[in-house]
C-alpha cells in the first residue's frame, strides 16, 4: 500500500467515533488530499463519549484542519464547539468540524450529500412533494436539508418505536423554520404509506432497512406501491441494490442507492475544512463508486 509522505509540515484532519475501524471514510479522504495535492492526512481516531470533550480539547491545542465525527458523538460534540450551523443545529447532530483558528464550528453534510447526489443524478425535487420513512439520525439530515434546499411539500413515515418522536419533532422544525409543509404518519399504515407515494415527485428509504443485518428486508410489500415516473432512492450504500429498489426498478422507476450521499457528504466535508473545490467525477472513478443501478449488477 502506497504511502503518504510525512514530513514536518504534514497537517491532521481527523474521524471521531466508536467503532470506527472499519470506516471507509478516512481512504475517501486521503485520496481527496492526494488529488488536491495537498500535504494532509486524514486518521481514524476511536473516541466515544466519554472521551469526546478531552478530544475536542486535543483537536483545538494540536491545531487539527478539522475532524469528520460519527456515532456515538454526533450528538453532542455541538456541547464542545463555538458555533453550530442552521441545519446541523436543526437536525440536532453534527458530523464535521472546522477549525477556523481555534474557533470551532460544526456541521452537518449528510443531508447536503444526499441533495447533491439527486442533483447529481439529475433529479430535482424542487417545489415537489416527497415521501421519507426514517426517524434517524441519517433521515433527519436528509428531510431536513431537503425542506432547507426548497421541497414543497413532506410526508414523513416512521414505526412506533424509541425514535418517533424525534420525526415528529422534526415535521415541527420543518414547518417552522422552513417553505416546506410536512406532515407525519405512522409506518404501519400502509394505505396511507401507499396514498403519499402515489401523488409524490420522490421517495426515499432514509432507514437501516435493507443492510445488513437486515438485508433482503423493505417496508414496501409489494410493486403496487411503485409507478413509472416515482424516484426511489435509498440511503443504504451496502449492497448496491437492496431489496426494496429492486422491485421499484423492476416497476419502472429510476432508482438511485447511497453511496453517492456517501460521496458527497464526504466531498461537503473537505471542502468546508479546506475551501477547495473536490472533483466527483475523479472520486467516483478512485473509490469505485456507482450508485445508478446497471445490468452489471444482476445476481
Amino acid at each position: 500500500m502506497e504511502r503518504h509522505q510525512i514530513t514536518g509540515h504534514t497537517e491532521l484532519i481527523g474521524l471521531m467515533a466508536y467503532p470506527i475501524r472499519h470506516s471507509q471514510s478516512p481512504a475517501t479522504h486521503n485520496a481527496a488530499y492526494e488529488k488536491l495535492g495537498l500535504d494532509i492526512v486524514n486518521l481514524a481516531f476511536e473516541v466515544d463519549a466519554d472521551d469526546l470533550e478531552d478530544a475536542i480539547k486535543g483537536l483545538r491545542a494540536l491545531k487539527l484542519r478539522g475532524s469528520n465525527i460519527s456515532m456515538p458523538n454526533k450528538t453532542i460534540v455541538h456541547k464542545y464547539l463555538d458555533e453550530v450551523s442552521p441545519a446541523a443545529k436543526l437536525c440536532g447532530a453534527v458530523n464535521t468540524i472546522v477549525n477556523k483558528d481555534g474557533y470551532l464550528i460544526g456541521h452537518n453534510t449528510d443531508g447536503i450529500g444526499y441533495v447533491q447526489s439527486l442533483k447529481d443524478n439529475g433529479i430535482d425535487p424542487t417545489g415537489k412533494k416527497v415521501t421519507i420513512v426514517g426517524s434517524g439520525g441519517a433521515a433527519t439530515a436528509v428531510q431536513i436539508q431537503s425542506a432547507l434546499d426548497g421541497v414543497a411539500e413532506m410526508s414523513i413515515f416512521a414505526r412506533d418505536d424509541k425514535f418517533k418522536d424525534n420525526a415528529i419533532e422534526t415535521v415541527k422544525k420543518i414547518n417552522e423554520n422552513t417553505n416546506c409543509k410536512a406532515v407525519f404518519y405512522p409506518l404501519e399504515d400502509l394505505d396511507r404509506l401507499k396514498e403519499e407515494m402515489a401523488s409524490s415527485y420522490l421517495f426515499t428509504n432514509a432507514t437501516g432497512v435493507g443492510m445488513k443485518p437486515l438485508e433482503g428486508i423493505t417496508y414496501i410489500p409489494d410493486a403496487s406501491f411503485f409507478r413509472p415516473d416515482l424516484i426511489v432512492t435509498d440511503v443504504v450504500y451496502s449492497p448496491h441494490e437492496t431489496a426494496m429498489l429492486k422491485m421499484a426498478r423492476k416497476a419502472g422507476c429510476k432508482t438511485m442507492n447511497g453511496q453517492g450521499m456517501m460521496l458527497f457528504q464526504a466531498i461537503a466535508a473537505i471542502e468546508l475544512m479546506l475551501g477547495q473545490r473536490v472533483d466527483s467525477e475523479y472520486m467516483k472513478e478512485k473509490l469505485g463508486i456507482s450508485y445508478v443501478y446497471t445490468d452489471d449488477d444482476e445476481d
